[in-house]
């Protein structure tokens, strides 16, 4: 017999335990913004902020409390009263709503951090799970440290505040320590071992010191959780937390080995990885999994002649699903023919046998120089191969006047290539940057609208370059360009050119 897929709760504490992470703090505004886009990516379980730690933490979950009714909120608190009544109060106007307390349960945290005995954390823990009880069906208890506690002990606490009508039982590993099979094992013992143990939900809360929050998030699955603690993009104390988009797409992609699923809508993936990462200030590694630059981009030739005749060569999931604008090939001194053709007929671009050939010799010389060449450089390698103009506009000249206490002015001069003429154009923006795009885009068809910009620094020292990368939209399709120059304003403002010229010449 077939064992039935289960399916398992996301509890996102990204606006909770994310924002702890250093230089992530959040205005009540952005938390409430973030908080719609969370529940519109399907999480089950929301916790919006630890209540009684600030006023500004108070009034965003109580907000987010009335507004997210499709939403389990938690209200977070230390195992104290004060705290519980905080977290009651903030999450009152709740459709649905639970109460999460926490203590500390290793013998390291007792005697160095609240330094108790044993027996007063387990009455402490009794207790104010008895008193949280009083206002919530729902109370999840947390054994802090749970990795790190002796199996007995863990045991001992997990069955007194049972006793107490907890509901959801959460065994961190709260400092990143346990390895997969430990912690699973961890899990099942204590469903098996605790007097009514099988009574109650558990829940895994993984941080990713070892780069194993992921990896250990599964063995708690494997060993009967039903509920897994995340953040988007993994942020959080420290290395992180356990990735809400890696946990997710692992559960979707290898589904039938796990036996589980969750009811995240993937599609929204990637736009809300992105807005975490704005709002927070937090980059995200290019080789980050699933959300990461270079997720679904491949430089080498033989990925790349494979990808393009079947995806399923070196793809295991698919961007298209994940809401990912398409740029898979890269080209670098390691691409071949069939790559370079692709990218050209984006651009509605065919050569000949001869015409390519000399096409490629240009590209692999530029390509040896500076590993990775841009659209805006390939658009020209081919006016140059081709005697003739391959791009619609050119962005010949960009000045920016910048100065503290006021705003920045640019004025570009764009040839449009094909009708051999130029014209200026100017702009007022906060930034420079914002000037520039602000600027072309009078130039250019309003047909397309400006998307998204990612500026990254190709080398260090004097002589570094940035390179851009920007995409556009266009009848609803989304085309991307990129750029490399000495000066980043240039960098942007020419990835924006080739962004477009992409959307105008788009077949």
């Amino acid at each position: 017999m077939t064992e039935s897929m289960r399916t398992i709760q996301i509890f996102d504490t990204t606006l909770r335990d994310g924002e702890q992470a250093p230089g992530a703090s959040l205005q009540p505004e952005q938390k409430i913004v973030l908080a719609g886009k969370l529940a519109e990516l399907g999480v089950d379980v929301m916790e919006p902020g630890f209540p009684v730690s600030s006023p500004g933490e108070f009034a965003a979950v109580q907000a987010i409390s009335r507004q997210l009714q499709q939403v389990e909120i938690c209200g977070f608190a230390r195992a104290v009263k004060g705290d519980i009544d905080a977290a009651v109060q903030a999450t009152r106007d709740a459709a649905r709503r639970r109460i999460h307390l926490f203590i500390s349960s290793s013998d390291i945290h007792l005697r160095h951090q609240l330094r108790m005995s044993r027996p007063d954390v387990v009455a402490r823990a009794r207790e104010m799970t008895a008193y949280a009880k009083q206002f919530s069906d729902v109370v999840e208890f947390t054994a802090m440290d749970a990795s790190r506690t002796g199996i007995d002990d863990l045991i001992e606490m997990v069955e007194a505040v049972i006793e107490e009508g907890a509901t959801i039982i959460n065994l961190p590993d709260t400092v990143g320590y346990a390895l997969p099979n430990e912690y699973g094992e961890m899990f099942r013992r204590v469903r098996e071992g605790a007097r009514g143990g099988k009574t109650v939900a558990y829940s895994a809360h993984c941080h990713n010191d070892l780069g194993l929050a992921v990896a250990n998030s599964l063995a708690a699955i494997q060993n009967g959780a039903s509920q897994i603690e995340v953040t988007v993009n993994g942020v959080g104390e420290r290395t992180g937390n356990c990735a809400l988009e890696e946990l997710v797409m692992a559960l979707s992609t290898r589904g039938d080995m796990l036996r589980a699923e969750t009811g995240i809508t993937a599609e929204k993936l990637y736009e809300v990885s992105r807005l975490v990462s704005g709002a927070m200030h937090f980059p995200i590694a290019f080789n980050k999994p699933v959300v990461g630059r270079n997720a679904f981009q491949h430089e080498s030739g033989i990925h790349q002649d494979g990808l393009l005749k079947d995806r399923s060569t070196y793809e295991i999931m698919d961007p298209d699903i994940l809401g990912i604008p398409r740029s898979m090939i890269v080209l670098g001194k390691h691409s071949g023919r069939h790559a370079l053709k692709d990218r050209l007929a984006r651009y509605g671009v065919q050569l000949d046998g001869a015409e390519m050939e000399t096409l490629y010799d240009t590209f692999k010389e530029t390509a040896d120089r500076q590993k990775v060449v841009s659209d805006d450089q390939l658009l020209q390698m081919v006016s140059s191969t081709l005697g003739k103009p391959a791009q619609v506009y050119e962005l010949t000249e960009a000045q920016v006047i910048s100065g503290t206490g006021r705003s920045r002015v640019a004025a570009v001069t764009l040839r449009h290539l094909s009708e051999e003429t130029e014209a200026t154009y100017s702009s007022v923006a906060e930034g420079p940057v914002q000037a520039v795009i602000s600027a072309i885009s009078q130039g250019i068809s309003s047909y397309i609208t400006f998307g998204d910009l990612e500026l990254h620094s190709l080398s260090s020292g004097e002589d570094a370059h940035a390179e851009a990368a920007v995409t556009v939209e266009k009848a609803g399709k989304i085309f991307r360009g990129t750029a490399v120059h000495q000066d980043i304003v240039m960098a942007a403002g020419m990835a924006y050119v080739a962004a477009c010229n992409s959307a105008l010449m788009s077949v």
